[in-house]
């Protein structure tokens, strides 16, 4: 430029090429000092914009659009919601790409028209538009010029005081802006649209949740009633299988009397009782197990099987099998009368199997079977009969005397008497027990 506007080479328009050359010069200082250069860089648009000093602020005015009446209906036509509003923010992106340099220039979201979609034009708009920030200076409001101080403490004053200036018109800037985009969101039919679909889809949420929930309580009320209702078909198809054994009994023996039909209705009875008594026992010997040398009570079958296995049980067990074999050795029993007994227990078995397979069903068929298992344990006992040693009372098994041991306590009595030292190891755990 110093060379273009040079005087020597402007002979023919020597006055301007002497104001241009002196500008350039003028420029070449300011811009060779670095101070002068940042003041310069910061008060740019000041400069090129003011006269005079003063600064001509040519930037879109944004409240007149802070009103219903800066637009005509909600569609694309030139006075449209959406052409107006777009025409707005195209405006303040291109204000705010002159204050950027080539590094920060970015690409401003798009107001769209009024058939955008709401997911990728509506929503980013307003993602970015409701947090602006301003990429203007706002130089040409600072109040003091700092190359007029005397000193640098008055210019660090001087710099305070601008850039408080310069941030609160950031700051109402920025506010301004937001406002607008809120005041323009609030109208956006888009929105509306968005958020009504938003308001179905979460009720439609809400009553399919509540479905879900009154089927879950129906179906724990159908679970419910048809427990019940299982319940008393069970209760149903016994008082029925009860019944039809009635009638087949009528049938088979109704040529008899009324006593003999009414015994045979008892027999019935009485067998579905004795069934129900047997279930009734059989629950109770596998909830509660009995150990007659020891006298304790176990309550499951691996708890009774841990037991047997232990030291104390072993010699319990010893004990009373010793005193058993002592009780044998006193009353002596002959060999015919053992031969008796066990001859007319076979004739009783016999006569029993005999009656049984004649009628083998009901009562008569359980009696059949007891008896054919209590011959199967006189077979199998010994020869010697078994007495309680403290009542002297005889008895046809070890079973049933252990029921008597269990029922009258006559086994600790035995204990006490004959094995005083064995039964004083037990120690204080079985006297605690005793009282």
């Amino acid at each position: 430029m110093a060379l273009r506007w040079h005087p020597d080479k402007n002979l023919e328009n020597a006055e301007e090429a002497a104001e241009q050359f002196k500008l350039i010069q003028a420029a070449y200082d300011v811009l060779s000092d670095p101070q002068e250069r940042a003041w310069y860089d910061n008060h740019r648009e000041a400069l090129l914009r003011g006269v005079n000093g003063e600064y001509q602020d040519d930037s879109l005015d944004l409240l007149r659009y802070f009103t219903v009446s800066c637009y005509s209906g909600y569609g694309d036509d030139e006075k449209g919601f959406f052409t107006v509003y777009r025409h707005v923010f195209e405006q303040i992106a291109k204000e705010e790409m002159e204050y950027m340099t080539q590094e920060d220039i970015e690409e401003f979201p798009t107001f769209g028209y009024s058939h955008s979609d709401y997911d990728t034009i509506v929503h980013p708009f307003y993602a970015y538009w409701q947090s602006f920030c301003t990429q203007k200076n706002f130089a040409w409001k600072e109040e003091y010029d700092t190359r007029q101080a005397s000193n640098r403490w008055e210019k660090r004053a001087m710099e305070k005081e601008n850039k408080k200036t310069r941030d609160k018109a950031k700051r109402e800037r920025n506010e301004l802006v937001r406002q607008l985009v809120a005041f323009i969101r609030k109208r956006d039919r888009r929105v509306q649209a968005h958020r009504k679909l938003v308001e179905e889809q979460n009720a439609e949420k809400l009553r399919k949740a509540e479905e879900i929930r009154r089927q879950q309580k129906l179906k724990q009320a159908k679970l419910a009633e048809q427990y019940k209702e299982q319940s008393w078909i069970t209760m149903s198809d016994l008082e029925k299988e009860l019944k039809e054994m009635e009638a087949q009994y009528e049938k088979e023996f109704g040529d008899g009397s009324d006593a003999e039909i009414e015994l045979e209705g008892q027999e019935t009875k009485e067998g579905v009782e004795d069934k129900l008594n047997d279930v009734a026992e059989e629950a109770e010997y596998a909830d509660d197990l009995y150990c007659p040398a020891c006298d304790k009570l176990l309550k499951t079958e691996k708890a009774m099987k841990n037991h047997e296995k232990s030291k104390k049980h072993r010699e319990m067990v010893a004990l009373l099998r010793q005193q058993l074999e002592e009780e044998e050795e006193k009353f002596p029993v002959s060999s015919d009368d053992v031969n008796g007994i066990y001859t007319k227990e076979k004739e009783e078995t016999g006569e029993e199997t005999k009656q049984n397979s004649t009628k083998p069903k009901g009562k008569k068929a359980k009696d059949a079977k007891k008896s054919a298992k209590g011959s199967s344990e006189h077979q199998t006992m010994n020869e010697v009969p078994i007495y309680c040693v403290t009542c002297n009372c005889t008895f046809p098994s070890r079973n049933k005397l252990f029921e008597h041991l269990k029922a009258t306590g006559h086994a600790k009595a035995t204990q006490a008497l004959s094995v005083n030292g064995a039964v004083h190891t037990r120690g204080k755990k079985e006297k605690r027990k005793n009282r």
